[in-house]
């Protein structure tokens, strides 16, 4: 698409497309009320998403910029997309069409939470959120005008597909699952549809994996218990949002040792699905004996099968993509103009009140009543004769012709010949 954007929108990041689970760890931004704070003083709007797969900084500002602020924080690898090319990818992010797991309903979730974040850092500008939002609602519309989202929907629905697929099936096995936030939530709900017998849910606040493990069935275990859980369980499923690992390699060597037969010398196996970002289990668990771990990187398998599956609903839904960025730019650009048509209503605003008081002076001293009259009827006829030059305004933005509109700006409040618009 050649069309041209007059604000200048940026997004960079990292996320699964080419980077590992040691890459997004490094990337990752530990303090997001930190950075943001630093990239205020930057950008007219800037938003973090920080996903289990993906690291994305979206800007209202230039992308020149926004490299180099990531390059100053010590990020490497990092792609930067500007203008209508980032309008796409934000597009196709929330459609679900850029996930690791192909229209998972997750990202419009964390969408709108990273978007309530920076509001409360005071970090979103009018056309940051224009542009969220807009990429929500397109989101949700596309989700219902295809079935991209049929299947496996989120990674933690994937986990326990991975899961499966390792054990052959999951009827009658024992499974762990520690954490019990939104992705905790998502793993068990895909469990609950399993003939499994048992389902333990671990968590930091024992309340909270109480709640989870009502809403299941399952069975709430303390975090200091995870050993004792481990030994029992055939499968665990890891994504906490601890800043630290939360499995760690010294207890899982012991755990290993009480999962020994008598006359075997190899433990029964330990399937470990770790998809926290940051990770939860600790680094060199693989190489004890009979551990099996697994993480997100693990996950691109499922992905690319949920992908076959999905080819002619993702031609569908890059179809739908392809219209609603166009109305994006047009949208956006729209909104470029309140800029110049904030002059032409402060000109007009300061000629009404300042004729709004020679007429009331001339009408001398009155009452109350009067003065509400003569104001109302100067703000009425003022807003009528701008009706029609602030919609061609508008037009003119929407459709790529700005500096057509500053043309009619300069020409009503300054007295300057307008500039006509090539006609070719």
């Amino acid at each position: 698409m050649n069309q041209v954007l007059f604000s200048p929108i940026a997004i960079a990041g990292l996320n699964h497309h080419t980077a590992t689970v040691d890459m997004l760890e490094a990337f990752r931004f530990s303090d997001e009320e930190v950075f943001l704070k630093k990239a205020k003083d930057r950008f007219r709007g800037v938003m973090l998403l920080q996903t289990c797969n993906r690291i994305e900084i979206l800007v209202h500002g230039e992308a020149s910029s926004l490299a180099s602020l990531l390059q100053e924080e010590g990020r490497k690898d990092f792609s930067v997309l500007s203008g209508v090319d980032a309008l796409r990818h934000l597009l196709e992010l929330a459609a679900g069409m850029d996930s690791m797991i192909i229209g998972e309903d997750q990202i419009i979730g964390q969408l709108k939470s990273a978007l309530d974040y920076a509001r409360e850092q005071g970090c979103a500008s009018s056309v940051l959120e224009l542009c969220v939002n807009k990429a929500v609602h397109t989101g949700i519309e596309v989700r219902q005008q295809t079935q991209i989202n049929r299947g496996a929907v989120s990674i933690g629905s994937a986990a326990v597909l991975l899961a499966e697929e390792q054990l052959g099936s999951l009827e009658g096995k024992r499974i762990l699952v520690v954490g019990s936030g939104e992705m905790g939530m998502l793993v068990a709900q895909a469990l609950a549809a399993k003939h499994l017998t048992a389902i333990y849910v671990a968590n930091r606040t024992y309340g909270r994996a109480e709640i989870l493990a009502r809403k299941i069935g399952g069975k709430a275990v303390k975090l200091s218990d995870l050993p004792r859980y481990m030994l029992l369980s055939d499968v665990v499923i890891s994504c906490t949002s601890a800043p630290h690992p939360v499995i760690h390699c010294h207890d899982l060597r012991d755990i290993m040792k009480g999962r020994c037969w008598p006359l075997e010398g190899h433990p029964r196996p330990l399937i470990l699905v770790d998809i926290a970002q940051p990770r939860d289990v600790e680094e060199g668990a693989d190489a004890i004996d009979g551990v099996h771990l697994f993480t997100i990187d693990s996950l691109r398998k499922i992905n690319q099968n949920t992908m076959n599956s999905r080819k002619s609903e993702a031609v569908k839904a890059r179809a739908y993509l392809d219209e609603e960025l166009s109305q994006f730019v047009r949208l956006l650009n729209g909104k470029a103009a309140d800029d110049i048509l904030a002059i032409l209503h402060t000109w007009a605003e300061s000629i009404r009140i300042r004729e709004r008081d020679r007429a009331i002076n001339r009408i001398g001293p009155g009452d109350e009543r009067t003065r509400e009259v003569v104001d109302d009827l100067s703000r009425v006829l003022t807003s009528k004769i701008l009706s029609d030059v602030t919609f061609s305004i508008r037009l003119c933005a929407e459709e790529g012709d700005l500096e057509y509109a500053e043309s009619l700006i300069a020409a009503i409040t300054r007295g300057e010949k307008i500039c006509f618009r090539n006609s070719e």
